[in-house]
């Protein structure tokens, strides 16, 4: 059933309201759109806590960024969203945030892309991260390109997260399980190392995607995820005794001369 646009505005209401509760949007952060039409976005503002909008608050904005209608401004981020709408004509929602896990794991250099849970890896394969570039100018969305066509969520380095999909509910599950996958792998990290599926399952879990109803232009590449036949190897373990060490400390100092 298609939906009206009071309907539309309603979820993006909803949705925004989870995002704050999640805790992954703070103050104003975080912008959420949803296409009306071919000719249409709807868009939260800028300066609104997503977790307190109402639904006259968000404005309506052409594929080009202009805004249409509304009250309030647009986002500086808007050209990120417009990027994903062209370059993925099957996109209908994106939900852009700052999940505190996930967004750790972008500040650190780090992309979700080891193949850890199954339902990670039939959804949404791995979780590429976009080079930084700095937030409201073209350099923000630059190192996404190479990402949009083929991954549906991207960590942005040193910034957040962005999800999109079929319609703004998808794209919103789809950032709720990056930061799910976030944290576990930072608990598995934690507990001594995340251990990945073997190249074989990984390749088992790609091709039930129809079997599930999954639809995604992500394809099982190498590294990407990475399995466990692309993990590093585990460092091999020296044991010595304490005798042992002052004995070889005794010698370094004695052929540098100190004694």
């Amino acid at each position: 059933m298609t939906k009206t646009e009071d309907q539309l505005r309603e979820d993006v209401i909803r949705v925004g309201r989870l995002v704050f509760e999640k805790g992954w949007v703070a103050a104003n952060d975080g912008n959420i759109t949803l296409r009306l039409d071919d000719r249409r976005l709807l868009a939260t503002p800028t300066g609104v806590c997503k977790g307190m909008m109402k639904p006259e608050d968000l404005i309506v904005c052409d594929l080009d960024g202009g805004k249409l209608s509304g009250e309030r401004e647009r986002t500086s981020e808007m050209a990120m969203h417009l990027t994903i709408y062209r370059m993925r004509p099957d996109v209908r929602g994106v939900v852009h945030s700052h999940p505190p896990v996930a967004t750790g794991f972008a500040a650190a250099g780090r992309a979700l892309n080891i193949a850890l849970l199954p339902e990670v890896v039939i959804s949404l394969g791995s979780v590429p991260l976009a080079d930084y570039g700095l937030p409201g100018t073209p350099a923000l969305t630059a190192g996404m390109l190479p990402y949009i066509p083929n991954f549906d969520a991207l960590l942005m380095a040193n910034h957040g997260a962005v999800a999109y999909g079929e319609d703004v509910w998808q794209a919103y599950f789809r950032m709720e399980m990056v930061e799910h996958f976030a944290r576990i792998t930072l608990v598995a990290e934690l507990l001594g190392g995340a251990k990945a599926l073997p190249r074989a399952e990984v390749q088992k879990l790609f091709d039930s995607r129809a079997r599930y109803r999954v639809k995604s232009r992500n394809q099982f590449e190498p590294g990407s995820p990475m399995t466990a036949e692309d993990m590093p190897g585990p460092s091999e373990k020296i044991e010595i005794t304490r005798e042992q060490l002052l004995s070889i400390i005794d010698e370094a100092l004695k052929v540098r001369g100190v004694f």
